[in-house]
């Protein structure tokens, strides 16, 4: 009788997936944002590789507005693992014109990552992205293959992606054509947090309860930062809160939260009827906020 508990299997078909990566691409890397998608994708791929360091660089799209607490992690990470860093600037994009800044209250840097990526990408050569990016997240995302193929211009076509009957993966594509590789698409986000807290993964302070300065708006609490203008009214409170999802700044909901441990966390999301992506503004743009980000390259 097999003892593998279902995180055992999920972590299984994540490694297969990673090697297969390795062994049919020429240019993986891995898209790490400091979120706990990434950081759990980049832990199985030390798992997958060790005692080798891991074969893909890391990909980090820097929107300048970032929390201090994911910087701090993610280079400690780096250096710990001995991993190579490369830092696509959206602040460059725009000194470069290759995209516009937003205005207003509700200006975000995240829509402009886009052009950031796919510019990186193409500098680099990289012929695979792999990315954390979960199926239970939004539905956009649950139309994704493991192995996401995307054009020349970096787009995402739901028609024409390729079978996986029985878990083969064909990485064939043409010149200028890459892939998005997603090993943990068929976990949710308590099998990512049940993981961390059985692989004891380090996290960011920022996921567990702390005090910071907030202000509410439109029923999410978002951090009181230079780079959110507030409207009238908008007052500053002092809250305890943590993130449940980390993206740019301006698009990231702060949870009121007493949970300071990978236990209370668990316990949280076990209770919670809000799903984790309720607390991102920038998917609260449109009904198809995410589906129009990945046809344009998104992720």
């Amino acid at each position: 009788m097999s003892t593998l508990t279902h995180l055992d299997e999920l972590e299984s078909e994540a490694i297969y997936v990673l090697r297969e990566v390795a062994a049919q691409f020429e240019r993986p890397v891995i898209l790490f944002s400091g979120g706990k998608d990434s950081i759990v994708v980049t832990h199985l791929a030390y798992k997958a590789f060790y005692p080798l360091r891991i074969p893909f660089p890391l990909l980090h799209i820097d929107t300048g507005h970032n929390f201090s607490e994911t910087i701090d992690y993610r280079d400690a990470l780096v250096k710990r693992l001995g991993a190579t860093l490369i830092v696509g600037s959206v602040q460059a994009s725009i000194d470069a014109g290759r995209v516009k800044e937003e205005t207003g209250y509700n200006a975000s840097r995240n829509k402009l990552q886009t052009t950031t990526l796919l510019d990186t990408i193409e500098k680099y050569k990289f012929d695979a992205a792999v990315g954390g990016a979960r199926r239970d997240e939004e539905k956009a995302r649950a139309k994704e293959r493991f192995f996401s193929h995307r054009d020349e211009f970096g787009q995402w076509d739901p028609k024409n992606q390729r079978p996986e009957l029985w878990n083969i993966f064909n990485g064939k594509k043409n010149v200028g054509e890459h892939f998005r590789v997603f090993p943990i698409s068929n976990w949710t986000e308590m099998d990512v947090w049940q993981y961390i807290y059985k692989e004891r993964v380090e996290m960011p302070s920022i996921y567990f309860t702390h005090e910071r300065d907030v202000f509410a708006r439109d029923g999410q609490w978002l951090a009181a930062e230079p780079c959110i203008p507030r409207k009238p009214g908008e007052t500053v409170e002092r809250r305890q809160v943590r993130c449940r999802t980390i993206g740019d700044i301006s698009c990231t909901g702060l949870t009121l939260s007493r949970a300071t441990s990978l236990e209370e966390i668990i316990d949280e999301i076990a209770a919670t009827r809000v799903t984790e992506r309720g607390g991102r503004a920038d998917d609260k743009r449109s009904e198809t906020a995410m589906e129009d980000r990945k046809i344009s390259g998104y992720f």
